[in-house]
């Protein structure tokens, strides 16, 4: 995980039947009548001549152009140029297999209102035309542009007007739909109303060291004083010497500095200086009531990108995290966090991540990375996995930093192995720095527990390895009482301890 420095197309059926071309090598006499009326007795079909060859199929011969058939397959015989008015004249003799057999209008594809390529259905069917009613030659497209403009009349007149008025016989028509920033109405819990609210309460924060160096992440305000909560990775850069600015959506900066930072919890307050008197905290959740499935807004500048708002679910609880900025000399963070698939990336680091009142109720942290294959550094983006820190834990950490300017952890008073294992968590035969496994009179060694013993629960949640046993510890506050399960040589015991306290990080 590393954490953010981070075949061809089918046409639209016509709304009228389509125009043929009148051609020197069409006969007149197979024409269909003009708008193909409902209800109009069809004329007989002139009766196959025995003796012609039959017309190609349209995929193994195609037409000649405008739908013509080829000379010697269904061509109509050769005679003076028919009439180029429409409708034509009534034919004098009925032809045989005039437009081809059964092609419509350039062949091979369906034919417009039958069967595609059917003989005698719908358009490119050879049978005699009825005497026709006189009738303006484009009456059919007009009288349909008049019916949908009477129509959308009828539902609202400004857009009747538009088609009319827009209407021509070479261009397109184009409706102008009405003013909705005005109608649409985003009511409490959309996430454009929860977006509205919570973003003037966010910033973009730039870190610059004094080298020069530095990175960009986001923090949101805590309370009226001035106070931004964001990540310690966030501000890292800006500890000793540096500079930093927080920059609001309406684009006022203000330099800032460090109230107090947190390696292990990865939380960090930094206060604005001339703070503004009209600051807006971001509500407090409770992230310990939060469910799988639940709605998630997170908001933040993912790569530099300020302002952004994302979405998704939380599709995790209690996910065991330890993370870092990866610097050799950076130590490890740990979280039991929650996990979200809304799109966090680089720049994301330290805003929050909102439930769907608008609530906050963690600090995004952390993505899973796919570049080390693991949890690693990184630029990599989102992939559907990230993770924030749950805020009743990050608020407890925000108000002892304010307070005192130092972290306060909990802690059993134990070393444990921080290998990968699926066992638990094991208690090792020596400390960090030669130091005693089990701190002599603290709460491991009061509880019982000794070098060796693999802690395999803490209260109802299971340990599967020591970073887990960390960040499940981190989440309770120094004086809580917590039930300890574990094995020796075998056999599980349970005890109940009382955590202690350790100031500062180490």
């Amino acid at each position: 995980m590393s954490t953010e420095n981070e075949g061809n197309a089918v046409p639209p059926a016509p709304s009228a039947p389509p125009v043929p071309v009148a051609s020197p090598d069409v006969s007149p006499q197979g024409a269909a009548p003009e708008g193909n009326a409902q209800g109009a007795p069809r004329p007989p079909m002139p009766q196959e001549n025995p003796a012609a060859p039959p017309a190609a199929p349209a995929s193994d011969q195609p037409p000649t152009a405008h739908g013509a058939a080829p000379a010697g397959l269904g061509a109509a015989p050769a005679g003076p140029a028919p009439d180029g008015s429409w409708p034509p004249p009534p034919p004098a003799t009925p032809s045989h297999g005039s437009y081809g057999d059964g092609a419509a209008y350039g062949g091979g594809g369906p034919s417009y209102g039958g069967d595609a390529g059917g003989p005698g259905t719908g358009w490119g069917a050879s049978w005699q035309q009825p005497a026709p009613k006189p009738r303006a030659g484009r009456g059919g497209l007009v009288a349909a542009v008049l019916v949908a403009a009477l129509v959308a009349g009828g539902l609202g007149g400004g857009l009747g007007y538009t088609l009319a008025k827009d209407r021509d016989d070479r261009g397109s028509t184009t409706v102008s739909a009405p003013d909705s920033a005005t109608q649409v109405k985003r009511a409490p819990g959309t996430i454009a109303n929860v977006a509205a609210k919570a973003l003037p309460s966010t910033v973009t924060i730039q870190a610059e060291s004094s080298d020069g160096e530095g990175g960009t992440g986001t923090g949101f305000v805590f309370d009226t004083q001035g106070h931004i909560v964001t990540n310690n990775h966030v501000v890292a850069e800006a500890v000793d010497g540096g500079r930093l600015t927080a920059t609001f959506p309406s684009g006022k900066k203000y330099d800032a500095e460090v109230v107090g930072h947190a390696q292990g919890y990865d939380v960090a307050v930094i206060k604005l200086k001339n703070a503004p008197s009209d600051l807006r905290p971001l509500a407090l959740g409770d992230s310990d009531k939060v469910a799988v499935g639940d709605e998630t807004i997170a908001i933040g500048a993912p790569f530099g990108l300020s302002n952004t708002v994302t979405t998704g679910i939380i599709s995790a609880k209690d996910r065991p995290v330890a993370s870092s900025d990866g610097s050799s000399s950076s130590k490890a963070s740990y979280m039991s966090a929650l996990q979200t698939d809304a799109s966090i990336n680089p720049g994301n680091s330290g805003g929050p991540l909102l439930d769907a009142s608008g609530a906050v109720i963690g600090i995004n942290s952390a993505i899973q990375s796919t570049g080390s294959g693991g949890f690693g550094s990184g630029q990599s983006g989102s992939i559907g996995l990230g993770f924030a820190i749950p805020i009743n834990q990050a608020k407890y950490v925000a108000q002892q930093l304010i307070k005192t300017g130092k972290p306060v952890y909990a802690k059993i008073g134990a070393s444990v192995s921080l290998e990968d294992s699926s066992d638990g968590a094991k208690i090792t035969d020596q400390g960090t720095g030669g130091a005693a496994a089990v701190e002599s009179g603290g709460p491991a060694d009061k509880a019982g527990l000794k070098p060796g013993d693999v802690i395999t629960k803490l209260d109802d949640h299971v340990i599967d390895s020591g970073p887990t046993l960390i960040g499940e510890i981190w989440t309770h506050e120094p004086g809580d009482k917590v039930t300890i399960t574990y094995k020796r040589g075998g056999q599980e015991h349970t005890v109940d301890l009382t955590l202690g306290a350790r100031e500062g990080d180490s």
